[in-house]
Parts: C-alpha cells; sequence; structure tokens
C-alpha cells in the first residue's frame, strides 16, 4: 500500500508543480491543479477497492494518514479557487477586508473542531476505531451531513475532517501571504527597511529546498512550492524555474553539493570562534 499511494503522492505533487510553470493565469493554474488532483483521487479509490487489507490498522492508517494527503489537496486548491474568483473588484482596502473575513472564517473552523483537532495534532490514537473504520459511525459524535451522502466503502466519519483541517491550515497561509503581499504593495516604493536577497538565485534555491526537506515549517504540512512563494515574499524576489535549478545542484560534479549551505556553517562557526577567543 505505502510503495503505491507514496509514488501517487510524489507524481501528484510534481504535477501541481508543473502548474506553477506552465501556466500564467492564477485562475487556470488552480483549474489544472484540481483536474490533477481529482484524476489522483480516483486513481488511489479505485486502488484501495482492488486492494485486500490485512487488519484494521491498516484500514486506519490508510484513513487517517494516507487518504487526507490527496482530500486535502482538493479541498486546498478548491477553496482557493472559490476564494479568487469571488474576490471583490476594489481598492487593497476592500480586498484586505475580503480576506481577513475568510481567515476568521477559517479560525472559527478550528475553534468548533479544537477538540478533534488536539486529538490529531497530538497524534492520540484512542478513538481511532471509531473515527477511522468504515460503517462505525456514532450518531453522539455530531457527524457533519457529508459523512452519510459518500461512499461508505471510501470514506469514514472523520477522514474528511482530518484532510480539511491539513486543507485550512494552508488556506490561512495563503491569505494571510495576500494580506502581506497587499500591505508590502502599499508602502514598497517608501519602505527604506525592505528585504532584498542580493545573493545568487541557486544559493537562495539551495536553501528553500533544505529548509522544505528539515520538515521545520508548518510542522512540515506545507509544499515546497509554498515555500517558495514565502521566501519569493520575504525577500522580495523571484525564484524562476526552481526546479531546473535545483537539478543543476544535484548535477555537481562534487561529492558534497549543497556549496552554499556549506559556506553557512563555515562562516557560522568562523565567527563564533572568533567571538570566543
Amino acid at each position: 500500500m505505502k510503495n503505491f499511494t507514496n509514488r501517487l503522492l510524489i507524481e501528484l505533487e510534481n504535477q501541481l508543480e508543473e502548474t506553477q510553470t506552465i501556466e500564467d493565469d492564477p485562475i487556470k493554474k488552480l483549474e489544472v491543479a484540481i483536474e490533477y488532483v481529482v484524476i489522483s483521487l480516483e486513481k488511489l479509490k479505485a486502488f484501495f477497492k482492488n486492494y485486500n487489507l490485512n487488519n484494521k490498522q491498516d484500514e486506519i492508517y490508510f484513513f487517517k494518514e494516507i487518504k487526507p494527503q490527496f482530500t486535502s489537496k482538493l479541498i486546498y486548491y478548491n477553496e482557493i479557487y472559490n476564494i479568487e474568483i469571488n474576490k471583490p473588484i476594489g481598492d487593497e482596502k476592500r480586498i484586505k477586508k475580503y480576506y481577513s473575513k475568510e481567515i476568521k472564517k477559517l479560525k472559527n473552523f478550528f475553534t468548533k473542531n479544537k477538540e478533534f483537532y488536539k486529538y490529531y495534532r497530538t497524534k492520540n490514537t484512542c478513538l481511532d476505531k471509531k473515527y477511522f473504520l468504515r460503517k462505525k459511525y456514532d450518531i453522539k459524535l455530531t457527524l457533519e451531513s457529508y459523512y452519510f451522502q459518500s461512499d461508505p466503502v471510501f470514506s469514514t466519519t472523520h477522514d474528511y475532517l482530518i484532510a480539511k483541517l491539513i486543507a485550512n491550515e494552508k488556506i490561512i497561509i495563503f491569505l494571510e501571504n495576500k494580506l502581506n503581499n497587499q500591505t508590502a504593495n502599499t508602502t514598497k516604493k517608501n519602505d527604506k527597511n525592505i528585504l532584498k536577497w542580493t545573493g545568487t538565485k541557486v544559493a537562495l534555491v539551495e536553501l528553500v529546498y533544505a529548509l522544505h526537506n528539515e520538515k521545520i515549517i508548518n510542522n512540515g504540512n506545507i509544499s515546497l512550492n509554498e515555500c517558495i512563494k514565502a521566501v519569493e515574499n520575504f525577500f522580495n524576489t523571484e525564484i524562476k524555474q526552481h526546479n531546473r535549478i535545483f537539478l543543476e545542484i544535484r548535477n555537481r560534479k562534487t561529492i558534497d553539493k549543497t556549496n552554499f549551505i556549506n559556506s553557512l556553517q563555515v562562516n557560522l562557526n568562523n565567527k563564533i570562534n572568533q567571538l570566543d577567543e
């Protein structure tokens, strides 16, 4: 199971990253992304229905860990699509108010589901058999209506809720970046303190890939492309074709391929040693 689902997820993430380079229109990018995720979910569903589960733990693992990774992407892109196409036409103040209102809705969702959110984030397992086994619903758990309309062979009471939590975390980050961009656009011309990346783009790609690989941002619940966008916004720069740049890094002839990361380590150690002398 893990081998197939891991390959399918990697394939999907690669396709989603490609949409950022092959499409210029933001709305079209989202439409293409949604199509990719829907196709991957159909493949996942077909695989699961033909897969012989060995035990209940396999079933729990699938609905708690695997399926939400795919479903959360569909929720994320679909919600962003709806937010963007319904964005009001007007000045920056009106747009900022719109994004702030959407963030408030999402935060209210976390408040409403705070007990389950805590259960999931603390990696609790005591209720897994109720939450992540099929046809084990308990009406006392205050279930959402969508559960009773979902495919009982491919759904449990709480796998969609996990996906929703994962997606909403990312949507909040997306909207907060939008708000920051709106603020930055109004102050950019007069702000002398704005940060600007003055190193090479190759060095910056090394840094972003390293941070993403360490899974130290949002507990690892952030895509590589989201990391790229955040760094671009933070350093007021643009990284084009980061996949190609990273391929160049991988193809370096030296054993140690991370020149910039190595330089950071050496220079910081030298600085510390100088201060300690």
